[in-house]
């Protein structure tokens, strides 16, 4: 772009001067421009705007030397504040974004990725203690995958969140001892192993493989795009160069100076760190074969089980290696076709939900007619890896696509309060949907979304078969109860792939998908046969059955009423369709108690100050959160409760007889406050039953009552009373006498089911 090449000096009325070449009236080219306050910009112009390479300098003595766009500091440039804070890097519209680093005027640093001013992403923060943090940011904190060790030599590596950590980790002391566990707050919560200083610990490579990082989000900072976007705008629309010298006056006054300047300060990096850990010192052993299993809930330890590590296993295992390797290239071979099978049935999926949700969601609504149940209310689909005029190319194999009721299940998901787009996204976005372990016998693939919100599930051709011919009247069913407990479906599919294989999927609600951490997991069929699960199988993730419950829970007269008419409503409803050996999935959120506030509590700290709080303050600031002071309920208020619908939420707010029959929230003292629902969030206490037996002298309970957050559902519907070997095996499971069996099966079924959860799990309150 050619100027006219004139360099001349201008004065404005308001004290301002440039000196420079125009274009026209507008600075271009190369000048000086001089604010009346002091502020001054040397350096590249367009058309009126600060673009090309400049130096800006504030009369704080704070000055930013690089690129500019538009009159943004847009590009690569140097920030350096009067306190000695110095950022260097990437700026997008007046903000850090892309890789920079910044040096605090404390001596705190990171070095990483930004976006819109904010640390996003991966990156590397250095105390001026020695702590350092490697790993992943979002919205300022620590949020992901990441390692922190502190200055004291401590180590972890795992999962955060906000700052905290949340989820699994491995947590290795300064002295030699290891613990790996899960964290909720920043404190333990669930069980975990410690090894002490000494012992036999396990390779961790295989734990950090398996360990992935979150995804990040965008995060806006409308505070950081003010003013100086705003007065650069004003000034390129000026007609006169009077009015770019009060529109560049107002940019300095109003941003350059305050916002850039006082982002250096280390209130920008108050994400909640610790600076020193809090998991204390290991506890040294003498005896280098032992570990304990631990439960904590809330940082309180429950429970100690002292496990030997015996030599002899080991040995065996170096004399069986010489005789594995054939097995091992055989199973590895195995698991590499499983996972590409895997990853292509994920793809197939997403490409053919979005397909049918797009294709159903826009045609008007309509109540649902028997014809929407019936053979020919099918959407199919071809979705050849090229693509085609309705499908998109894609880089998994060519499939064949069903969806069954389309109608049905919009419908249904509206009912269950679910936003099309939302459910689309959930399970159809960008990231790819996560195996997880079956947790059952029936040799079923499942699939979780990224978001924990849905659950998929295949099924075997009986089972398809079973589901349909129910849909009508389950439809009519929670329809009417909208407290069910019975499983939430959202949609049925069949993917069949190249040579004919076909595979059956049904979409599903977690129901764990909860506010709170779930501690334990039970299966319940009121049965015993095979009700049990082996020690060495159980891990913090294990779902439990009948024989494996020591506890039962006590509720509130008017909840527990509430409960029992439900599960009485859901087992005539399966009886009716002859279903048998369905089971109460039951999750169960442990409270610690308030006498043990001081077992957590650590001693008084100090915070430095503009520094992220030390591991003593996140513990304080965790246990004021997380300690409760019992489980409160309290009039239902819905504008100060979370109402977003979800997978889990179940119909309306209950009512309890404690508080004279009003609707309720559950109140956890500097936690949250929680509508309780049916099987959602419902409060309860736990008592130990004493099973002399079982109790192994290694094992340590350390307490004998609970409180406790119910969730609950009844799933593995789709059993139908028709096969003669699942009547076999439902005759031993249940101890029943083959003699006194009749036709009508399905109602013993519900009877004893009804009445293990009412006697054994649910019982009344003296």
């Amino acid at each position: 772009m050619e100027d006219n090449g004139r360099f001349e000096e201008k004065s404005f009325t308001n004290g301002d001067v440039y000196i420079g070449k125009f274009k026209g009236i507008l600075p271009h080219g190369n000048g000086k421009y001089t604010w009346s306050d002091g502020s001054v910009y040397e350096g590249d112009w367009i058309d009126g705007k600060m673009t090309g390479k400049g130096i800006l300098i504030w009369p704080s003595g704070a000055k930013y030397e690089g690129e500019f766009s538009g009159s943004y500091l847009h590009g690569h440039g140097t920030f350096t504040k009067s306190n000695g804070c110095v950022y260097t890097g990437g700026w997008r519209m007046n903000a850090h974004h892309g890789i920079g680093r910044k040096a605090y005027s404390n001596s705190d640093i990171y070095e990483g990725l930004w976006k819109e001013g904010i640390r996003e992403g991966s990156g590397k923060f250095t105390w001026n203690d020695g702590s350092i943090y490697i790993g992943n940011w979002k919205k300022g904190k620590i949020d992901g995958r990441g390692i922190m060790k502190w200055f004291n030599g401590d180590v972890f590596d795992g999962c955060w969140l906000n700052g905290l950590r949340q989820g699994s980790g491995v947590y290795r002391f300064s002295d030699g001892g290891l613990y790996i566990g899960t964290w909720s707050k920043g404190l333990k919560d669930g069980k975990g192993t410690f090894y002490p200083s000494g012992s036999k610990q396990p390779s961790l490579k295989k734990w950090c493989t398996n360990l992935h990082s979150d995804e990040n989000c965008k995060v806006p900072n409308s505070r950081f795009n003010r003013s100086l976007s705003e007065k650069a705008r004003a000034s390129g629309r000026s007609k006169s160069s009077r009015h770019l010298s009060q529109s560049t006056s107002l940019l300095d006054e109003n941003h350059v100076i305050q916002n850039p300047a006082d982002d250096c300060i280390c209130r920008d990096s108050s994400s909640a760190l610790p600076r020193t850990s809090n998991e204390g010192q290991s506890e040294v052993s003498v005896m280098s074969n032992m570990v304990f299993e631990r439960e904590y809930m809330q940082g309180v330890l429950i429970v100690e089980r002292l496990r030997e590590c015996s030599e002899k296993p080991h040995n065996k295992n170096k004399r069986q290696s010489k005789f594995s390797m054939k097995q091992v290239k055989k199973s590895s071979f195995i698991g590499t076709i499983q996972n590409r099978r895997s990853y292509y049935l994920k793809l197939n999926l997403q490409l053919g939900i979005r397909y049918t949700v797009g294709k159903i969601t826009p045609v008007p609504a309509r109540e649902v007619r028997s014809s929407d149940f019936g053979e020919r209310a099918r959407i199919r689909m071809y979705f050849p890896k090229e693509g085609s005029q309705l499908t998109p190319p894609h880089c998994s194999v060519d499939f064949y696509w069903k969806d069954y009721c389309p109608m049905v299940f919009r419908n249904l998901r509206e009912m269950f309060k679910l936003d099309a787009a939302e459910y689309m996204m959930s399970i159809c976005g960008d990231c790819a949907l996560k195996d997880i372990s079956s947790p059952g016998k029936s040799g079923s693939i499942f699939f979780i979304s990224q978001d924990d919100k849905f659950v998929i599930k295949t099924l075997k051709k009986y089972e398809l078969k079973v589901l349909l011919n129910m849909l009508p009247k389950y439809y009519h069913h929670v329809g009417s109860y909208e407290n069910t407990l019975i499983t939430k479906f959202f949609g049925i599919h069949r993917i069949t792939l190249r040579g004919g294989k076909k595979v059956r999927f049904v979409v599903m609600g977690n129901m764990f998908c909860t506010e709170l951490h779930i501690h334990r997991r039970y299966d319940l069929k009121g049965s015993s046969q095979g009700r049990y699960t082996s020690q060495d199988k159980i891990n913090s993730n294990t779902t439990l059955k009948d024989l494996d419950l020591k506890y039962e829970f006590h509720m509130d007269k008017k909840l527990r009423e509430s409960l029992f008419k439900q599960i009485s409503l859901d087992c005539k409803f399966l009886e009716s369709q002859h279903i048998i050996d369905y089971s109460l999935l039951l999750g169960l959120h442990f409270r610690a108690p308030e006498n043990l506030k001081a077992l957590v509590e650590p001693p008084g700290s100090i915070q430095r100050q503009f520094s992220l709080p030390s591991a003593d303050d996140i513990l304080k600031q965790g246990e004021q959160l997380i300690i409760p002071k019992g489980l409160l309920l309290v009039a239902h208020e819905p504008s100060f409760v979370n109402a977003t619908p979800g997978p889990h939420i179940r119909g309306n707010t209950l009512r309890a007889y404690s508080i004279g029959n009003k609707e309720v929230d559950l109140l956890l003292p500097g936690t949250a406050r929680l509508p309780v629902q049916l099987g959602v969030n419902m409060p309860a206490q736990a008592t130990s039953l004493l099973q002399e037996d079982k109790v192994e002298e290694s094992e340590v309970e350390l307490f004998e009552v609970y409180d406790v957050v119910l969730y609950m559902g009844i799933i593995d519907i789709l059993q139908e009373y028709n096969v003669k070997k699942k009547l076999e095996h439902a005759y031993k499971s249940l101890q029943f006498d083959p003699m006194t069996i009749s036709v009508i099966e399905p109602k013993i079924y519900a009877e004893r089911f009804i009445n293990f959860m009412d006697k054994k799990v649910f019982p009344e309150i003296p």
